[in-house]
């Protein structure tokens, strides 16, 4: 039998799938060739280090949800930004640990170019300058990617089960400090209707600060 090829979109593909099953932190150069059925050193042909594999790795989400992005414009720009931020949590919860490969990497391709270009676009139309549809575009990539390294940082399971936090707990060692107790309600659990909200804010925020109207 001849050896196996691999290339680097799937060197990428099983990195991705096996990201989801061992996390950030077992995620390695040895168990992903494992995973490929080819030796440790196969894979330095086609990334240098650990890092240059995550930065493939994120602009492979990156593709998988640029079409998505540009399908979320719309004639409002804020309707257009809070639906591509939606689109972008959600692609990121696909993966374990997704936000964290995501964010700091180095794309190795153009591919956020186009979609990026598409929003920007979209908020110059609606009055912004370049210089503010920049500024506002990244506060809510910065705020959607931040909302999410936490949210998978507090696991997947019940917020009192095993993998949560447990309020309960939290709210006796808290008992002189009741604001901090009910804060725990509105910061550990309900994480859908709480980035729903952060980002409503953050939405306001960027049309206040950085808006036509500014």
């Amino acid at each position: 039998m001849g050896a196996t090829k691999i290339d680097r979109a799937r060197v990428a593909d099983a990195a991705l799938r096996l990201l989801n099953e061992v996390g950030l932190e077992g995620l390695t150069l040895r168990a992903i060739a494992k995973e490929l059925d080819v030796k440790a050193p196969a894979l330095y042909w086609h990334f240098k280090d650990k890092q240059a594999l995550l930065d493939e790795m994120a602009t492979e989400m990156l593709r998988r949800m640029s079409a998505e992005m540009t399908e979320s414009l719309s004639e409002d720009w804020r309707e257009s930004l809070t639906s591509a931020m939606r689109g972008l949590r959600s692609h990121l919860l696909r993966y374990r640990d997704g936000a964290k490969v995501y964010s700091g990497t180095h794309f190795t391709d153009v591919s956020y170019a186009a979609p990026l270009e598409a929003h920007l676009r979209a908020l110059t139309e609606a009055g912004f300058t370049p210089a503010a549809a920049a500024r506002a575009w990244f506060t809510a990539y910065s705020y959607t990617i931040g909302y999410v390294i936490e949210e998978q940082a507090m696991g997947a399971g019940p917020v009192n089960g095993p993998e949560g936090y447990d309020l309960e707990a939290r709210a006796e060692r808290l008992a002189g400090h009741p604001l901090a107790v009910d804060a725990g309600l509105e910061i550990f659990a309900h994480h859908d209707e709480g980035f729903e909200a952060g980002l409503a804010a953050v939405v306001a925020g960027v049309g206040a600060v950085l808006g036509p109207q500014a």
